[in-house]
């Protein structure tokens, strides 16, 4: 069996850490990028008694360093066959008129820009070898929009615009593309979104049992497991106690 190889971003926490771990695992061969050196570090050591593994530390805002070190890959992580667009996140929490434009700027950069640069990276290559599977990370914010969450959203509705003009954009080329949409998963988010305070972002998650990083790595391997002719295309998954961005089962 040909060992395959996966990139994931964001892959030093939350999802995209639980992903690389289920992927080493099963013996996939990993390039782990994010912007934390010592996280790289911390999970290179972890993983690298199951596959082999190669990191790269970059900012998914830094256009030139995500060409150049994707182009510079090892030969032997040159072919991916794998995408996980999984780096982007949330800042702040404010009404439009209130909003902060760095925030807007860091959420539009990362969530929709970091993923084109990097999807515009790696595609070149499985066209031309007509194979791979791209994963792009979207959210239930992507499907709906909820208040003060106006540029999030409008980025995750990118990712989601995005994600269906691949798919029909590489219609015929052998590729893959789908979407995993989530809403509240327990990680590192809303720590980011509230800008270090913990105690707000501890109660986004109080009084229902939300859903964890791994019930959504679980849910990227079997979507990346299916036989060829199957394509997960848009799967939306949330935990039982959420109905929608504002209405919760809190207890």
């Amino acid at each position: 069996m040909i060992q395959k190889t996966a990139l994931i971003t964001g892959a030093t926490s939350g999802i995209g850490r639980s992903t690389a771990r289920l992927f080493a695992k099963n013996g996939i061969r990993l390039i782990l990028c994010g912007r934390r050196q010592e996280r790289l570090d911390d999970i290179r050591l972890e993983l690298q008694g199951f596959t082999k593994v190669h990191t790269l530390n970059f900012d998914v805002r830094d256009k030139a360093m995500v060409f150049k070190l994707i182009k510079n890959l090892p030969e032997e992580f040159s072919e991916i066959d794998i995408l996980i667009n999984n780096a982007g996140n949330a800042h702040g929490l404010d009404t439009i008129q209130e909003g902060n434009t760095e925030d807007w700027d860091a959420m539009l950069d990362i969530n929709v820009k970091g993923l084109l640069y990097v999807s515009k990276a790696i595609l070149p290559k499985m066209v031309e070898r007509r194979s791979g599977h791209i994963i792009n990370i979207g959210s239930t914010a992507g499907k709906e929009v909820y208040p003060k969450g106006n540029v999030y959203c409008a980025s995750k509705h990118a990712v989601d615009a995005i994600n269906q003009g691949m798919r029909l954009d590489l219609n015929g080329k052998g590729i893959k593309v789908s979407a995993i949409n989530p809403g509240l998963v327990e990680t590192e988010f809303s720590d980011v979104r509230f800008k270090g305070d913990g105690e707000r972002a501890a109660k986004v998650y109080q009084g229902y049992i939300p859903l964890k990083p791994e019930d959504i790595s679980d849910i990227i391997w079997f979507a990346v497991t299916r036989p060829p002719h199957v394509t997960i295309a848009d799967l939306t998954v949330m935990c039982l106690d959420q109905a929608s961005s504002t209405i919760v089962n809190k207890r």
